[in-house]
């Protein structure tokens, strides 16, 4: 790998562990930021929701943007956007200007995140380089969530919970300065090849309401009025952004993309992984600190070994694993080591100890540093050059939404088992583990469901194929002429799986 291409990354990976740090690096200080800034309860899941609304809903037009107007463009102006936002989040003295600054910082990671993978796939065109750049960029993304968790006790604890933003400042304006000389300059194909105004307000529309509706799931039910009438216009403002881009005559979100059915099922499985992933991130540190009593700092160490476990799989082994035997079966291996994880918590005791009950998961979690690169691999499969931005949006979109579903989810799961048994006679801690353990057993049903996924909608290669590739070099798998993987399964050939 050149020294140009090996900045690149740096600087990709950098953002992008900055932008994901963020969005867990808030759930240890919440405590500390609602005796400070007077939070009400129900006003403290904002300074998250916020956050994931922004980021979320502007992820598909962010990627657009970047495939029109030139995605080192759009990237370095969501890291100045995200930047900004970090000092006002920093500042704030109320909880009114906390919320508004975490909106602006999930706006401006929208922006970085979206075109992240455009470019990385653009400057890394031979597949042996691709695929290890993607192990390291998945490596600091999988990683990132767990570290943060770390880094914000540590923060919170020794310093104050505005140093959790105020780090984000150097970050990021040594990664802007940094873009700015090692990312190469590209044009993009203009506005006016894809300024679908109408299809724009739709879907940022629709993604923000229906995440909206998704993490106040929790507060108001499921069945609730207000549920129910926000998630049908959240439909209805999506449905008719797809029958926009079937009429317009430049779409912002090319529906050509989706007859790839490996596309197609790897933003899926996405979806269905991160959900559990993600909500198991929350749930173990809530059961840690409300049931066994762990502090801050305490808390984001004890979910060290997960981020270990993750990134080191995801740098040192997932790239040699996907060139080897193919991004199927490495996701495969993935998703059944992360189903075990979460099993092993089904049944967590109330008086369960770290060594014994915890650490185990903490472990097999590393699967994520499997799933992830080659999900990432799989869901820019079938991106043009012109399109990488696009793609890349769609699939952050949809891991966001799996984010977000999965926290809301889980924690109404956990939050009727544990009410149910408090009614039944339950001490605290008891009805807090009897819903920790329902979270984590549904949890473990969408990893389950994405590995069926995986299996009958991923086709495996076609024999032939298999055997004509299986000992030719990976970049001998690209499409001819594409700035972007074929990535198809398990090393199959160009159009195998679509």
């Amino acid at each position: 790998m050149s020294v140009p291409k090996l900045a690149a990354l740096v600087v990709l990976s950098a953002s992008a562990l900055m932008t994901i740090l963020d969005g867990s690096i808030v759930t240890v200080a919440m405590p500390a930021i609602q005796q400070d800034l007077g939070f009400a309860p129900a006003q403290l899941s904002w300074t998250v929701n916020a956050y994931l609304i922004a980021f979320g809903g502007l992820l598909l037009l962010a990627g657009r943007a970047g495939d029109l107007i030139g995605r080192r463009t759009v990237f370095i102006a969501g890291n100045v956007v995200f930047t900004a936002a970090s000092v006002l989040a920093g500042v704030a003295s109320g909880p009114g200007w906390l919320i508004a600054a975490r909106f602006l910082q999930g706006a401006g990671s929208a922006l970085a995140t979206a075109v992240v993978l455009g470019i990385l796939v653009t400057v890394f065109t031979e597949a042996r380089e691709r695929a290890t750049a993607i192990g390291v960029f998945s490596s600091t993304g999988a990683a990132g969530a767990s570290i943060g968790q770390v880094l914000g006790g540590v923060l919170t604890d020794t310093l104050s919970w505005h140093w959790i933003f105020f780090i984000n400042v150097p970050i990021g304006v040594v990664t802007v300065a940094a873009a700015v000389r090692v990312l190469p300059r590209d044009r993009g194909v203009g506005v006016r090849a894809g300024a679908d105004v109408l299809g724009a307000v739709l879907v940022t529309g629709g993604l923000m309401l229906g995440i909206y509706t998704v993490v106040g799931i929790a507060d108001h039910g499921w069945a609730s009025a207000r549920t129910l009438i926000l998630a049908a216009v959240s439909v209805v403002l999506l449905a008719g952004f797809v029958f926009r881009q079937s009429r317009a005559r430049t779409p912002l979100l090319p529906l050509r993309i989706f007859r790839s059915r490996t596309v197609v099922g790897a933003n899926l499985i996405q979806m269905l992984a991160l959900s559990g992933m993600f909500g198991f991130q929350i749930m173990v540190a809530l059961f840690m600190q409300k049931v066994l009593g762990y502090g801050a700092t305490a808390t984001g160490l004890a979910m060290l070994p997960a981020a270990v476990a993750i990134g080191g799989v995801s740098l040192m082994l997932s790239a040699r694993l996907n060139t080897r035997f193919g991004p199927r079966a490495v996701l495969v291996t993935g998703l059944v080591l992360l189903a075990g994880a979460l099993a092993l918590l089904t049944r967590l005791p109330v008086h369960a100890t770290y060594l014994t009950d915890l650490l185990p998961t903490m472990v097999l979690i590393a699967g994520g540093g499997l799933v992830l690169p080659a999900l990432a691999t799989l869901g820019m499969s079938a991106a043009s050059e012109a399109d990488a931005g696009l793609a890349g949006g769609l699939f952050n979109t949809t891991q966001q939404i799996g984010m977000a579903l999965g926290v809301a989810v889980l924690s109404t799961v956990a939050a009727s088992r544990t009410a149910g048994a408090l009614a039944g006679g339950a001490t605290s801690a008891e009805a807090l583990t009897s819903g920790y353990r329902a979270a984590f057993t549904l949890a473990t049903g969408l990893l389950a469901a994405a590995l069926v996924v995986t299996l009958t909608l991923l086709r495996r290669p076609k024999p032939a194929a298999s055997a004509r590739v299986a000992d030719l070099p990976v970049a001998e798998t690209t499409v001819a002429g594409s700035g972007s993987a074929v990535a198809a399964a398990d090393g199959e050939a160009a159009h195998a799986g679509r």
